[in-house]
């Protein structure tokens, strides 16, 4: 699978699940919603979750990307990750939550639970999309 194709996927199924790595190596999953700005994969999530520790640690990353309906297609990826906090991923929260879900019904409503919550943007650069075959 090519990455133009796989981002196509994304940009209209953003349910997924999120691979990081404990300490130990041990994988750590998280369901996610995920969008797609500027050749990356972003998710929207708070700077106290066990996943922004994991992957501020490894920045190596994997999301399983399903439909809403779970079986059928679905696209694997593997990247790298970085991050973006507030004040500054406050523009990326706000075209995040547009993309995915459209207009809010109250945009200051929604920047003082961003800050409250403590959000953060994960920025993934995608090294390898698959599957290639499918068994």
């Amino acid at each position: 699978m090519d990455l133009d194709k796989a981002l196509g996927f994304l940009r209209t199924h953003h349910r997924a699940v999120l691979l990081t790595r404990h300490p130990d190596d041990r994988p750590q999953l998280s369901p996610v919603t995920a969008g797609v700005q500027d050749g990356r994969v972003v998710v929207s999530t708070r700077e106290t979750a066990v996943k922004v520790r994991n992957a501020r640690r490894d920045p190596r990353v994997s999301l399983c990307v399903f439909t809403d309906a779970f079986f059928g297609e679905w696209i694997q990826v593997d990247g790298t990750a970085e991050f973006v906090g507030l004040p500054d991923a406050m523009d990326l929260l706000i075209r995040y939550y547009r993309d995915i879900s459209g207009e809010h019904p109250d945009w200051d409503d929604y920047r003082a639970a961003m800050v409250r919550d403590r959000r953060v943007v994960m920025l993934i650069t995608p090294t390898r999309v698959g599957p290639d075959h499918h068994g």
